[in-house]
């Protein structure tokens, strides 16, 4: 008798207590505030949340107020983490799933930012320093690497495809379910997968082959090739859509359900 009333008391406080702790969370979330200057930061600098009505720019804002409450971003090195750097960072992670009211990157704890290129191996010295992103494995699983500059290039040079920032959660996205292959299952279904396929298969022969201006990384793999297009199509829509109506139709499909 008393130890099953100990057992209930110990299973009383661990609900108590897991509730305390949830309640917490929750106020911390809520308290966080967007830094100074990010509306005017995004009206500067991301077309994409120029386009947007009143009404989407405030869910806008409030989605990267959301992302950054829940991930913390860290300089490392002598590199500082300023305003610009977390308001680009959270468009860049909201911008892809606009279209998608309740996704959130469970698959994401912390974005690091390097002051420069870095190798596979996250070292920032020796002569294979050509990486400007990364979505960590193994040790560095949920995190992502970004290179400082190549974020900030990502927004303040419009006129090329680049996006480092973009091109990594697009690579979250696609990891989600399990496996980073090129296709991102939670945004296709069963028919879409095949053309989707059909089209990677089809448009990495043609970037080989130099058909195309699609940045030659994406030929690399079929998870490259969706990371690539993906910077393409959010960051110069008009001029992709010109160029590869078929393909440009099936990222809308993926990236803007409702209106597709």
């Amino acid at each position: 008798m008393l130890k099953g009333i100990i057992v209930s008391l110990v299973i009383v406080g661990i609900i108590v207590t897991n509730y305390l702790l949830w309640k917490r969370k929750q106020k911390k979330l809520a308290a966080y505030k967007l830094p100074a200057g990010t509306t005017f930061l995004l009206h500067s600098y991301v077309p994409y949340y120029r386009a947007l009505s009143a009404e989407d720019k405030a869910i806008f804002e409030e989605r990267m107020r959301d992302f950054l409450a829940r991930t913390k971003v860290t300089g490392t090195g002598n590199v500082v983490v300023h305003d610009v750097d977390l308001v680009f960072i959270a468009a860049s992670a909201v911008i892809p799933l606009f279209g998608y009211l309740n996704w959130r990157y469970n698959n994401l704890d912390e974005v690091l930012l390097y002051e420069g290129t870095f190798s596979k191996r996250y070292e920032l010295d020796g002569p294979d320093r050509n990486v400007l992103g990364m979505v960590g494995d193994g040790v560095m699983n949920r995190e992502m690497i970004l290179s400082q500059p190549a974020l900030r290039a990502g927004y303040l040079y419009p006129d090329n495809a680049h996006n480092t920032a973009i091109h990594e959660f697009a690579h979250l996205i696609d990891k989600a379910d399990g496996a980073t292959d090129g296709v991102p299952q939670y945004l296709l279904d069963k028919q879409s997968t095949k053309e989707w396929k059909s089209y990677m298969q089809a448009y990495i022969r043609a970037i080989k082959e130099g058909l195309t201006d699609i940045n030659p990384y994406g030929a690399t793999s079929e998870a490259e090739f969706f990371a690539v297009v993906s910077e393409y199509y959010f960051k110069q829509p008009d001029h992709f859509k010109s160029q590869y109506p078929e393909l440009y139709n099936m990222l809308h499909k993926m990236y803007q359900p409702k209106a597709a």
